[in-house]
């Protein structure tokens, strides 16, 4: 008989979420996950928010059937997404949104469609970018590159080298990866005037703008960090967005996202989505239904809307006062980590190099990514002297 999974490899561990199976089987009582980014409160757990418990009980008090949702997913959902991400700068009619599972979902969503219906376009992605954005283009079959994005300093964003790159190396119809805030893993954001730079030079060089909006409300606030994606939107006809609500919303588990085209025009924008909607037929078919009812639920009611921004408000406001914490008991052990003020979002580079990394791992159960990026939202008030104890004797 042939046995023909036998010779199949192992495949290697995910760099992310192999750290997270590693920390379960620590038995160090001290242990902490700083790695997979997933937010967490005082307690160390990551929470259900009020205002999703809120709009459960809505959601089981009125819901009629578990039938299948449409290809595009919930017509309110998609409603509301759209009014959350682009506001009022660009016309409805232009818009195509389409529900994902997720907004990794989206990205493999808007990778096959460019494959399929932009054969000769490659897509630049920011180094360095999530770990998992070069993976999913990959298994697309779509070809990448990557552009410049941190100076030396590894704590800055390097504007110049970034457009120089553009300019120099992306061809007109060229895909170009954004990251819409608090950019993951540094959270290193572009300014204002640095987003209109951004902007020109994507409209010069007829490059598509594809950004991943995953963190909005996590940065400066739900409008403040939608700023820069606007911006960029004002210069072009054409763009895409991938969306998700496992952070701001809290839905992890959910697997709540979605993925929008921009088009010139109507009917652009109505051929893009029939074949946005064959690439998602012959994928998953159809998106679960209950994550996205949370969200339509809470953004189409203006009290639970209310509530969902102090909700994530607390969120953002005790991220940043993390961050100081951190920055504070640091200069207290003699070292400058006041670079991360400057951060935005979960995520942020610690600048400890991998023997760092690992010396943290192996001597204090200590687990953070092997680029040295450290998930700030999971940090703990009452373990930070225990951390930056351990951060000072591997420096």
């Amino acid at each position: 008989m042939i046995h023909r999974f036998s010779v199949v490899p192992t495949a290697p561990p995910d760099a992310i979420l192999g750290l997270t199976e590693a920390f379960k089987a620590d038995t160090n009582p001290a242990k902490m996950n700083l790695s997979v980014g997933v937010y967490k409160d005082e307690t160390g757990q990551t929470p259900i928010l009020d205002v999703v418990k809120a709009a459960e009980k809505v959601i089981l008090e009125t819901e009629t059937t578990k039938g299948y949702l449409s290809i595009d997913g919930m017509p309110d959902y998609r409603d509301q997404v759209r009014e959350l991400v682009f506001g009022e700068t660009v016309d409805a009619n232009r818009v195509a949104v389409l529900q994902s599972p997720g907004g990794t979902g989206a990205l493999r969503v808007a990778a096959d469609f460019m494959v399929a219906q932009l054969p000769k376009a490659r897509i630049w992605i920011p180094s360095p970018t999530w770990a998992n954005h070069p993976a999913i283009f990959t298994a697309a079959g779509l070809p990448s590159d990557t552009y410049r994005y941190l100076g030396d300093d590894r704590t800055s964003l390097d504007l110049d080298g970034m457009l120089q790159a553009l300019r120099e190396q992306a061809a007109p119809g060229d895909a170009v990866l954004l990251h819409g805030c608090c950019h993951n893993p540094t959270g290193v954001d572009p300014s204002p005037a640095d987003w209109q730079q951004i902007a020109s030079v994507i409209a010069e060089k007829q490059l598509l703008p594809l950004i991943d909006f995953a963190y909005q409300g996590f940065g400066d606030g739900v409008e403040e960090d939608a700023a820069g994606l606007r911006t960029i939107l004002n210069a072009v006809d054409e763009a895409m967005v991938c969306t998700s609500f496992s952070k701001n919303f809290g839905l992890y588990s959910e697997r709540v996202g979605a993925v929008s085209l921009v088009a010139a025009d109507q009917a652009a924008r109505d051929a893009s989505l029939s074949q946005l909607k064959r690439v998602i037929r012959c994928n998953y078919s159809n998106p679960p239904r209950h994550g996205a009812a949370i969200v339509a639920t809470v953004l189409s009611d203006p009290e639970l809307t209310a509530q969902w921004r102090q909700e994530l408000e607390a969120m953002r406001v005790r991220i940043t006062q993390l961050r100081q914490q951190f920055v504070s008991a640091m200069q207290q052990r003699g070292h400058d980590f006041g670079f991360l003020l400057k951060q935005k979002g979960m995520f942020s580079f610690s600048g400890l190099n991998p023997m760092q990394v690992d010396e943290l791992k192996s001597k204090h159960g200590i687990y953070i990514v092997g680029s040295g990026r450290i998930n700030v939202a999971g940090m703990i008030e009452s373990k930070m002297d225990v951390f930056c104890d351990a951060v000072a004797s591997v420096i």
